[in-house]
């Protein structure tokens, strides 16, 4: 049974990391009657552990709500509970495209912070109307007028329709109801034209293979109806169609304005893209929904298994993880150092640590993770481009004609007696700062350009440590920037290890040669003979420093006698350990490939 348009309401929730977001969605489902006591349970909508865990929504959910307003009708709210976190601006911008207006969360107690700036942007760029909620208002420290300040001067929307509420301790949750059912208009979308549906997220299910979230902008799709995927071209037919509410509901139709998830038999995630059009295969749209755009991963690193006989179990573990991610990309590689593993690409660093965390949790494995790296273009004396994920791909120095990195647009917002330290950070990491703007009383906005490698080391960590954990930050890669960039190995005993290779900025070259160097003495285990690590840029080394060998005593069962036998014993050391350093390997730790991330510690 479909719902009239006027009578339907499709928004989201946006919000800053732990502003409530998730809270807010268990209140609203309670008090619309969906959850009963027994089921609810804090963060229903995020499914994993790891979500739960870190307090962060991974995956889009979306959930159909019934409320009974004041003037008596009876209306349907779509909620879809959006991912917060940079790394997946694209499925937050295909979610907001998929509503007529949105919920910004807001802390009463900290105020606007840099994602809820960064995706009420997204929301304001596709039209949304903004219903400002601020939340925890119960909570001594609370200071919601202040904070409804803060957003008419930084975010410039209108806080006439705001709403005051606790979501913990459930004070005005009715009224956010309300401000949905009145101030959000209700779909548009003709029931019958030609089908368009918007894929809002998608993920692999092992009985009934792909399940797709759609939004349906216009005409009707039915089980049983044959469809077509517009990016890809492929057909299917529909075999179930429903919604969440909150669990999968079947229905027999959805119509344009409604919400639901879509089955047909789809064998690979990569087959239903985030922001695709569906639409029927006999009577296709002319043209397909707007924003469509390939998912390019940005930050690349090396997965290698501890047990080289871990190498095929590691191979299908990725198999499986690529199923419910389509983001997530990886290809063999094969190390010197390390043996064989792979070269895995992924949208950000949060993203990186997520991937990294399920391999070993979920499917048991020991892992070597190389440093992070991100995407390089160069361009060679012969004219061709190059992407480059791995500093061991770039071509030899005669062949270079330039190398462009990524340059980032980082906001950072931090109170005002912090401003020294961060704009030091910033500084030291080749940051240009773009802009200061006093937000508040006692709140700064400060937007820099840093190039992206400066970024996904430690910067964060150290953008948290040098403001005791007050400062939030938001980033977007802008352009590629050529630069005075060079590769620096690092060899051991003689040896390059290619997994511990990096690219960096030449005027950083020495100080990261001396620093790297001595972060390994302190990872690397001492050997029966003297193990030399040195740094080089190309053939010229720039820093050296030795592990120790260690020295067993020969001479100690000598009790007196000739000065010579002492010698005899120690020159025959010295050539069994010259032999053995001639033939010996050093195991180099896990640690030791992390190094690069605490120089400056």
């Amino acid at each position: 049974m479909s719902t009239d348009q006027s009578r339907i309401r499709n928004f989201a929730i946006i919000a800053h990391i732990d502003h409530g977001k998730s809270t807010l969605a268990d209140r609203l489902m309670g008090i619309s009657g969906l959850l009963t006591a027994r089921q609810e349970k804090k963060q229903y909508l995020d499914k994993m552990d790891l979500e739960r865990e870190r307090g962060i929504t991974i995956k889009a959910q979306t959930v159909v709500l019934t409320w009974t307003a004041e003037d008596g009708e009876v209306y349907t709210l779509n909620l879809i509970d959006t991912p917060g976190h940079v790394d997946f601006t694209y499925e937050v911008s295909r979610s907001l495209s998929a509503c007529e207006g949105a919920l910004l969360v807001v802390d009463a107690t900290q105020g606007v912070e840099a994602q809820t700036l960064s995706n009420v942007y997204l929301a304001i760029d596709q039209d949304l109307e903004i219903i400002p909620v601020i939340n925890k208002i119960d909570l001594p420290s609370a200071e919601p007028y202040r904070v409804l300040e803060e957003i008419e001067e930084v975010i410039g929307i209108d806080i006439d329709n705001a709403v005051l509420c606790s979501a913990k301790s459930g004070i005005g949750i009715e009224n956010v109801l309300e401000a949905v059912v009145k101030h959000l208009k209700p779909p548009t979308g003709n029931r019958e034209g030609l089908l368009q549906a918007l894929i809002v997220d998608s993920w692999f299910d092992t009985y009934v293979g792909v399940i797709v979230l759609i939004r349906v902008k216009q005409g009707e799709v039915r089980v049983k109806d044959r469809i077509k995927l517009m990016e890809t071209g492929a057909s299917y037919e529909v075999t179930r169609l429903g919604v969440f509410s909150p669990e999968m509901e079947d229905r027999k139709v959805l119509r344009a304005g409604e919400v639901g998830y879509l089955i047909c038999a789809i064998k690979r995630l990569a087959d239903a893209k985030v922001g695709d059009t569906v639409t029927h295969r006999d009577h296709p749209a002319e043209k397909p929904l707007p924003g469509f755009a390939d998912i390019k991963p940005m930050v690349f690193s090396g997965i290698y298994p501890v047990d080289n006989g871990d190498f095929e179990n590691l191979r299908a573990a990725l198999e499986k993880l690529q199923l419910n991610d389509a983001a997530f990309s990886y290809e063999p590689e094969t190390s010197d150092a390390l043996g064989f593993g792979f070269r895995c690409g992924y949208l950000g660093l949060l993203h990186m640590e997520v991937i990294q965390e399920r391999l070993e949790r979920e499917y048991d494995l020991d892992l070597i993770n190389t440093s992070p790296s991100v995407v390089y273009k160069v361009m060679t004396k012969k004219g061709a481009e190059l992407s480059i994920h791995s500093p061991s791909k770039l071509p030899p120095g005669n062949d270079l004609a330039s190398i462009s990195e990524p340059i980032a647009k980082v906001t950072i917002h931090v109170p005002q007696k912090f401003i020294g330290p961060v704009l030091k950070l910033c500084e030291d990491r080749r940051g240009t700062q773009v802009e200061m703007v006093y937000t508040g009383s006692d709140r700064v906005q400060i937007i820099y350009e840093i190039p992206y490698a400066e970024i996904v080391y430690d910067f964060f960590d150290k953008l948290k440590g040098s403001t005791k954990g007050y400062a939030s930050m938001d980033y977007e890669v802008i352009r590629w920037e050529p630069g005075d960039l060079i590769k620096l190995d690092i060899l051991v005993n003689g040896e390059s290890v290619d997994a511990l290779s990096t690219i960096i900025h030449r005027a950083q070259s020495q100080y990261k040669g001396q620093g790297l160097t001595r972060k390994l003495k302190e990872f690397i285990p001492r050997q029966m003979y003297q193990v030399a690590i040195q740094a080089s840029i190309g053939s010229k080394i720039i820093a050296r420093t030795n592990v120790q060998a260690m020295r067993k005593d020969v001479t100690a069962k000598c009790y007196g006698g000739d000065i010579s036998r002492k010698r005899k014993l120690l020159e025959k050391q010295k050539k069994g350990k010259k032999r053995m350093k001639a033939v010996g390997s050093i195991e180099i730790p896990q640690r030791a490939f992390m190094a690069v991330l605490s120089l400056d510690d």
